[in-house]
């Protein structure tokens, strides 16, 4: 189920084997590399060093009024909450994310992606604040824009706001809609405001995703079956209760760290390598081009709301994901973030359109491995046996949250 699998006559024997193996056979290595799946190995969260108010209660708090508040949108009906929703991990049920209009990607679970580097599919986004901001402003989700925003936090939170930021700045006479990315009418009303004043609403519009990352880093994969279970592996005791995995749960959890090869890219306690890979996913019918990261990386050097921005706290040096991002790798056509598994098996669609309904169509991709429909998939054909798929997915199912 990852890229470069291991050989097909190999997978196919180790599948066949695994249903005589028992309950007390792991070795020394796939308990440590059990255990390093788990959530009890979860580094602690890393330093947003873009954002001064990353971890600052007062501001995750009003993050997270601002992330269920339909006030920041251009028709007051939509909210962060709309599609990431609270009881799905906080993303939604949809094929791809609908807000004011369809768009053209999955949305994206948020539990855990403080870890993340990149943000979005194709990390056109290096912080959790820079990509708070890019759907306020698209057209499809929120179909907002910057003046309006800073109106609307003035009226409804303007003294929240200022005891965390500090005081807003005059807004009365500026116009009720503009900014760089609305409608015509909007642009040109931007561009005829001073440049003094447009920074004034892009600090306030900055903040504004600063305070909705302070939250949303709060927001923490829940523990799950697996977890139990690789945490009593880990210390060399037998799982009981709840913990305790089925044989065919046992097997898929064997093919999972072996054979199969999904640690390749589904790796570590949020069971993603925050990479980007070419899997052969077939494009979205009637979509728009898209080229996954190598479409991506222009666009993130160009956001003034980027690491080396005006708007970010870090100094340059600090800016290393940016600094050492590649920009001209072949590798990145048609590549796409490795999302975490974790929850996966309740959440279907699958891939970055939701071009693959079921996890049993998920494994049939990996083990076809067929062509990209641009540059180079990374897969190789894994042969499974019926009971090899129904151990891997049982498998994924103990990696939902604990009811």
């Amino acid at each position: 189920m990852a890229p470069r699998a291991g050989a097909a006559v190999a997978a196919l024997l180790a599948s066949l084997i695994l249903a005589a193996c028992g309950p007390d056979d792991f070795s020394d290595d796939e308990r440590k590399i059990i255990r390093s799946l788990s959530l009890a190995e979860l580094s602690p969260l890393p330093d947003d060093p873009s954002n001064r108010f990353a971890d600052d209660p007062p501001a995750a708090a009003f993050g997270k009024t601002l992330f269920f508040d339909a006030g920041l949108s251009g028709g007051g009906d939509i909210s962060c909450a709309t599609c990431h929703k609270a009881e799905r991990q906080f993303q939604d049920h949809l094929p791809r994310g609908v807000g004011v209009a369809r768009t053209d990607r999955r949305t994206m679970p948020l539990a855990g992606v403080g870890w993340s580097p990149f943000l979005f599919w194709d990390g056109r986004r290096d912080s959790f604040w820079a990509q708070a901001l890019a759907p306020l402003e698209d057209p499809r989700e929120h179909a907002g824009n910057r003046t309006a925003f800073a109106h609307h936090v003035a009226d409804a939170h303007g003294d929240r706001y200022g005891a965390i930021f500090g005081p807003l700045p005059p807004l009365a006479h500026l116009p009720a809609e503009a900014g760089p990315k609305g409608s015509p009418a909007q642009q040109a009303a931007w561009q005829a405001m001073s440049e003094e004043d447009r920074r004034a609403v892009d600090r306030v519009f900055a903040n504004i995703g600063k305070a909705l990352a302070a939250f949303e880093r709060t927001i923490h994969p829940p523990r799950t079956r697996f977890d139990l279970f690789a945490e009593a592996v880990g210390k060399g005791e037998e799982p009981a209760g709840i913990a305790a995995f089925t044989p065919l749960e046992r097997e898929g959890l064997r093919l999972f760290i072996g054979k199969a090869n999904c640690l390749e890219c589904h790796n570590g306690p949020r069971l993603t390598d925050d990479h980007f890979h070419n899997t052969g996913v077939p494009a979205l019918a009637g979509a728009p081009p898209d080229r996954g990261r190598a479409g991506a990386v222009a666009e993130l050097a160009a956001d003034p709301f980027n690491c080396f921005g005006t708007f970010s706290d870090a100094p340059a040096a600090a800016c290393t994901a940016l600094r050492f991002m590649r920009s001209d790798d072949p590798a990145m056509e048609r590549a796409y973030k490795t999302p975490s598994l974790r929850g996966a098996a309740s959440r279907p669609p699958y891939m970055h359109a939701g071009q693959i309904a079921t996890l049993d169509a998920v494994i049939d991709h990996y083990s076809r491995a067929p062509d990209a429909p641009s540059g180079t998939s990374e897969l190789r054909g894994v042969v499974f046996t019926e009971r090899g798929r129904k151990a891997l997915i049982a498998f994924l199912k103990t990696l939902d949250p604990i009811p």
